[in-house]
């Protein structure tokens, strides 16, 4: 059978992979030019935590390893979850959105992580048995898949929530119609992620570095808005949140560096970059 070159989709796909399999297995983004990283962590105690929406006691509370310093928001606050509600986290990393929402939905309710690297898989997955140790819940689960082709059914979730991840698919508008597809009529999507301002410098959209850490691969707000609404989504709140990369240039994140070099003089990568808080409804009708 002829060799078939990779797709440009499948490219970028393994490239997000390998990398994120490397950020798990080291248990940390350091080196890696991850935005998202803990050089320029959104928990650490140099007060991006609250910059991010966390609150101490929820970090506290956390599996030892589950926060990997991966966020760019706090979409469970975002969500405003309810006992009972069915949970689903794109992209669940080392489980910190899982764990922080399994006891706001419950025993009552159910929680459901799915992330396309195994290592990421397995480090949420040994968070597991301290989450169901310290809160006395078992409702928290993790599946492999990807987030274009959920390992879920149709409308048998509540809420959809995802952490800084919709920016690294390689297939926006087909993770927007699979939310659509997995929500219940009525239900509701809190994304953190981030959003462009205006468009990259093409140096910038080339780097591979900053694909992993989560920039290269953000589009401009109003192309949120729109894959959103063609998906059949309805209700759409897209809110600006520049605390978060103004963070990243006053911590010096070494992604943040190597961004500025390639920018026009005087520009900063907040002029580009911003986190976006996004929350929307699966219609009833």
């Amino acid at each position: 059978m002829p060799y078939a070159e990779p797709t440009a989709t499948e490219v970028i796909r393994e490239t997000v992979r390998v990398g994120y399999a490397e950020i798990a297995t080291r248990g940390s983004t350091h080196g890696a030019g991850g935005c998202c990283g803990p050089a320029a962590s959104c928990c650490g105690a140099d007060g991006t935590a609250a910059r991010a929406g966390y609150s101490l006691a929820e970090l506290d509370a956390l599996p030892e390893g589950a926060d990997m310093g991966l966020s760019c928001g706090n979409p469970t606050a975002l969500a405003s979850l309810k006992p009972g509600e069915v949970v689903l986290d794109l992209g669940s990393g080392g489980g910190i959105d899982c764990f922080i929402a399994g006891p706001r939905v419950g025993a009552s309710g159910r929680v459901i992580g799915v992330d396309m690297t195994a290592e990421m898989l397995a480090k949420a997955r040994s968070g597991l048995a301290s989450y169901r140790q310290r809160t006395g819940l078992d409702n928290v689960e993790f599946r492999l898949g990807e987030i274009e082709h959920l390992p879920v059914a149709d409308a048998s979730v509540d809420v959809v929530i995802s952490n800084c991840v919709l920016n690294l698919s390689p297939d926006k508008p087909q993770v927007w119609r699979e939310i659509a597809r997995v929500l219940r009529p009525g239900g509701r999507v809190a994304v953190s992620d981030l959003a462009l301002l205006r468009p990259l410098p093409a140096e910038v959209r080339e780097m591979v570095e900053a694909l992993v850490g989560c920039i290269a691969g953000a589009v401009l707000i109003d192309e949120t808005r729109t894959m959103m609404e063609e998906a059949g989504l309805d209700s759409i709140r897209l809110t600006p949140k520049p605390s978060y990369v103004i963070a990243l240039g006053e911590l010096q994140d070494p992604l943040y560096r190597k961004i500025v070099e390639k920018l026009p003089q005087g520009a900063s990568p907040a002029d580009y970059i911003t986190s976006l808080d996004i929350w929307a409804i699966r219609p009833r009708a």
